[in-house]
């Protein structure tokens, strides 16, 4: 597997860097699903194209036994390149700023090792080429349209290429590796009219500066400080001129989490200072929380699983136990469904100017790394057909 990886690297490498110079937006992902379909079909295996919307889903049976799942997604950003690679985007304001080019062609070169075992295959891998992770909706749309379904895996790998872990080595960590996403909008109300008359109104921006202030008690004062948690505002909006007091002032936020339990306890701390801070300046405050996705947790058994992958074809010395990470990822509600494991794929390399972090128009990665990712995928899925196959024959 490994040396079979390192051949197909200028094949991958082809892959990743068409799929860069052609970004695509969350479902539009309609050139790159496209390409994707047809060279699975070449690979001779089932394809079905428009899952939940632009994605895609290849089957390579086996003779019997057991299903497995991998998954990649395939959107990108809407960022403007500034890496000056002659390879990058070809459209305009938009980017692989998060490598999800990487992904996509890394999970390409693990069917085409798989593929090209076809006969021994211990069961069926399905691969799922998923849209839309960048607006957390893509892996919801393709479960509602039975991505899941016949042949139901009984166990999902996935990657995320890493820049701040060094291009040859692979992080796989048991237990919550990413944290929840839920979304807050904060609207502060209280009595518009004229700046130079402030006592006669109740200015909802000062109410606003308080919630603001009020809320970095949530994390510091409210929650147990071995619990990691994050609540941060991105946005506000309010006035419409200088010297006018308006009516509302919005704000919108985020909340990060890796407990369930500290998850289930933000909402009602958020509200109570929220409410009670904006109360006490005389304005209204309201609080609409959403909850977009659970937390990245890795499972006991696949876990082990992918270390043993990483160790068979990259070698001991490039498994690492990485940090968590405050980020989200909708790989997780795959795992809500089934027990999976989620790697990360190290692709930094300061000299090869890889060491911007994901979102930045700056985003370069080690490419020497994409046979790395496709043979763990590979190899992972092949491990875990073939412990399912054991356990169904006792």
């Amino acid at each position: 597997m490994k040396q079979d990886s390192e051949d197909l690297l200028p094949v991958l490498i082809e892959l990743r860097r068409d799929f860069h110079r052609h970004p695509e937006l969350s479902f539009r992902e309609y050139r790159t699903a496209g390409r994707v379909a047809s060279i699975l079909r070449e690979l001779g295996m089932e394809v079905r194209e428009k899952v939940g919307g632009t994605g895609v889903i290849g089957l390579l049976r086996g003779p019997e036994g057991p299903s497995v799942a991998l998954r990649a997604d395939m959107d990108a950003l809407p960022v403007t390149e500034k890496t000056g690679l002659p390879f990058a985007s070809e459209t305009e304001g938009m980017m692989h700023a998060c490598g999800h080019d990487i992904h996509t062609a890394c999970l390409l070169g693990a069917a085409m090792l798989l593929a090209s075992r076809r006969d021994s295959l211990p069961g069926t891998v399905k691969f799922l080429f998923q849209p839309a992770e960048e607006i957390n909706r893509g892996a919801k749309a393709m479960i509602e349209d039975g991505a899941l379904g016949c042949p139901v895996p009984e166990m999902i790998f996935g990657l995320h290429n890493h820049p701040e872990l060094p291009a040859g080595t692979v992080g796989v960590r048991e237990g919550a590796l990413m944290a929840s996403v839920d979304t807050i909008s904060v609207r502060i109300t209280g009595k518009g009219g004229h700046g130079a008359l402030p006592h006669r109104d109740i200015d909802p921006i000062a109410g606003a500066a308080a919630v603001i202030s009020a809320l970095q008690t949530v994390v510091s004062r409210s929650v147990d400080p071995r619990e990691p948690a994050v609540v941060s505002l991105g946005t506000i909006h309010g006035g419409t001129a200088n010297n006018v007091i308006p009516e509302t002032v919005e704000m919108t936020g985020t909340v990060r989490t890796f407990s369930e339990e500290v998850r289930g306890a933000m909402e009602g701390m958020i509200r109570r200072v929220v409410e009670n801070t904006a109360a006490g300046l005389g304005c209204r405050g309201e609080l609409v929380y959403r909850c977009d996705l659970p937390p990245v947790v890795n499972r006991p058994e696949p876990t082990e699983i992918a270390r043993l992958a990483v160790k068979t074809v990259v070698g001991a010395d490039a498994l690492l136990t990485p940090v968590p990470s405050m980020g989200g990822e909708d790989f997780a509600l795959f795992q809500e469904k089934i027990p999976g494991c989620f790697l990360w794929l190290g692709v930094g390399n300061p000299e090869a100017g890889a060491v911007y972090p994901w979102h930045s128009p700056f985003f370069s990665a080690d490419e020497s790394s994409l046979s790395a990712g496709a043979a763990v995928l590979a190899q992972s899925s092949l491990l875990a057909l073939d412990r399912l196959s054991a356990k169904s024959l006792c």
